[in-house]
């Protein structure tokens, strides 16, 4: 199948070890060599909805098989040692959406007003794909200031929610998750740049950095969007 995007041959990697825990986030700036065809995709064929059981606060829809593959074929080798991935495990793609922030923040739900992990899974990326040319907020990692927390491991989960559910019944968190807030610290904020690439691992502690003003809206031609690729090595 023709491809959806070529990588840039140029690519430059930039490798930042984030917080006390010195987790490892690859970003990769002028990813591919032109996003027109997959930006054209999103919005003349890509059908966006509310996922169910999600607390994503907005639409997704499905991104096309093929340009997963574009995405990941050239760069999914060199996480093996960045990671210290187990050499047996291969690469599985997950869940594969394009995302538009579309929820006002009046209509959060407390749960989508505090920074999330997608899974305690050791092995679990989330790749982000800034697709949208306009100016948009970017993403930012955390630490949780009551347990220190940065990553959830499995061993760790029953720790982070209990703590973390005291803190929502004592006072429960609104408006889209800030920088620094009573009960989370950002430890690294990475900037909305169009074609710019973000992984990192899915236990770290993460949220988008939403301006409610410029960020909510469900036109892919002017919202933030964004494509994001969920893989995970079993």
């Amino acid at each position: 199948m023709e491809a959806f995007v070529k990588v840039n041959p140029h690519i430059m990697p930039q490798i930042v070890h984030v917080g006390s825990e010195q987790t490892p986030v690859v970003i990769i700036d002028d990813f591919v060599e032109d996003t027109t065809k997959i930006k054209e995709y999103a919005c003349t064929k890509a059908e966006f909805s509310v996922v169910e059981n999600s607390y994503y606060p907005g639409v997704r829809a499905q991104l096309p098989k093929q340009y997963v593959i574009d995405m990941l074929q050239p760069i999914y080798k060199q996480l093996y040692r960045l990671y210290q991935l187990p050499k047996h495990l291969r690469l599985r793609p997950q869940d594969i959406f394009f995302s538009l922030v579309a929820t006002p923040q009046n209509e959060l739900h407390p749960l989508q007003s505090i920074p999330h992990f997608d899974t305690p899974r050791p092995f679990y990326f989330a790749l982000i794909h800034y697709l949208d040319d306009n100016e948009h907020g970017g993403t930012a990692l955390f630490k949780h200031k009551e347990t220190g927390f940065e990553r959830i491991s499995p061993e760790r989960v029953e720790d982070y929610l209990s703590s973390a559910s005291e803190e929502q019944q004592q006072h429960a968190a609104s408006g889209y998750p800030r920088i620094d807030s009573p009960h989370y610290q950002a430890i690294h904020h990475i900037d909305y740049k169009p074609n710019r690439i973000v992984i990192y691992p899915g236990n770290i502690l993460h949220s988008g950095v939403i301006n409610p003003e410029k960020d909510v809206s469900h036109d892919p031609i002017s919202g933030r969007l964004t494509a994001n690729i969920f893989f995970e090595f079993n």
